[in-house]
């Protein structure tokens, strides 16, 4: 597509930000010729935040080896294959790299397992859900300028990350906290770049978590035979390759596999758009459904390969031991800090508050930003030395 599409999200016509940014009385702040959404992208990449991914359990906890996938390195897969689409179906190319980039950064250490025991810890204080923490984090948390807390992102952008999987109806505390400070119309579909991001990181990591569970020998191909997209996809790389070693064909089935998902998805797209009637971005709010999906065929496929990967690898016996010491790691930080906060860094301390649910969240807030190895670190110093499961 040549141009954008009329559907797509136009920063010229963003609802704006929550605050606006002057400079004095020097008018608006211009840092280089940058869009709105250019602006978010940049300012996301620039965060603490988002530094903090590249040591934050992907699928494999604390990795002894440099190979394996973090938050870090698939954020960056899940922003080259939206963009990718983005571009093919005439989106906002730069929305969407946001979106995808900023997709994970609520995950506390050590994935849905650090994810678990947070929820637990908070069970009496409205609990705890990493798409809801990615905005407090990026509206609340970061605070890299001088006059307001958060990243200042613009709504199309928060809008996106709180309901890039759907229309949210009864939101946790944290996303009910974002809405009420800039409604986000949760009840509506999300743009096109956020339903794309969303089904770009299903992409990303439905193929590449096969790259490392083969790499860590979890996963053997003869498995991931049986997986009726794997099959297909290794008899087309042996068809086109058959004088190679098996070893050397991986990265190919993991290619042949994304490319597959990615133009079946851009053309079940324009499909459903065409079907839809939609003329502008407003009408993708109201469509009453998803327009960016995979066709039935392709959505049973990938469906199939989720179930065999948590079958196989995510619900390994050595990624639950993994698991099981994460979520110990999570709930003893908790119960430290509760009991001893003056252990908490100073500035973190400084602003604890003393009542509840505020005082608990805010524990889990500090928490939640650490990466796997300082958490790792601090649960040794203040409940106990731990022993990781080897090579994880």
């Amino acid at each position: 597509m040549s141009g954008p599409a009329p559907w797509a999200s136009d920063p010229e016509r963003s609802r704006g930000r929550l605050y606006e940014e002057h400079s004095g009385t020097t008018g608006a702040v211009v840092r280089g010729p940058r869009d709105d959404f250019q602006r978010d992208r940049d300012r996301i990449i620039h965060s603490i935040s988002f530094r903090r991914l590249r040591h934050k359990t992907q699928v494999f906890m604390a990795p002894d080896g440099d190979h394996f996938r973090v938050r870090l390195t698939h954020s960056l897969e899940v922003a080259q294959i939206g963009r990718t689409i983005a571009r093919a179906l005439g989106l906002n190319e730069d929305l969407t790299e946001a979106l995808c980039l900023a997709h994970d950064i609520g995950h506390p250490p050590f994935g849905h397992a650090g994810e678990e025991a947070l929820e637990e810890a908070l069970a009496g204080q409205g609990g705890f859900d990493h798409n809801g923490h990615t905005l407090r984090a990026l509206m609340v948390i970061e605070r890299p300028y001088p006059r307001w807390n958060g990243l200042n992102l613009s709504w199309e952008t928060l809008e996106g990350l709180a309901k890039h999987n759907g229309p949210i109806h009864r939101p946790g505390w944290a996303l009910a906290a974002a809405d009420a400070a800039f409604p986000l119309d949760l009840p509506c579909w999300s743009s096109l770049e956020a339903q794309v991001a969303a089904l770009a990181d299903d992409i990303a990591y439905d193929n590449h978590d096969i790259d490392d569970g083969l790499r860590a020998g979890l996963l053997t191909l003869d498995q991931l035979l049986d997986v009726p997209l794997v099959a297909r996809g290794w008899a087309a790389a042996r068809a086109r390759y058959p004088d190679c070693a098996p070893a050397r064909l991986t990265g190919e089935l993991v290619r042949s596999q994304i490319g597959t998902m990615v133009n079946d998805l851009i053309a079940e797209t324009r499909t459903r758009i065409a079907a839809s009637g939609i003329e502008t971005a407003a009408d993708v709010r109201v469509a009453g459904q998803a327009l960016v999906g995979f066709s039935p065929e392709i959505r049973e496929d990938e469906r199939a390969l989720k179930r065999f990967m948590y079958a196989n690898l995510y619900h390994h016996p050595l990624q639950l031991a993994a698991a099981d010491t994460a979520r110990g790691i999570v709930t003893g930080l908790f119960a430290a800090y509760r009991d001893r906060p003056a252990a908490m860094s100073p500035d973190w301390r400084a602003d604890l508050p003393t009542d509840e649910p505020w005082r608990s969240r805010h524990i889990a807030d500090f928490i939640a930003g650490m990466t796997d190895r300082y958490a790792i670190a601090r649960y040794g110093e203040l409940v106990e030395p731990i022993d990781l499961p080897e090579g994880f």
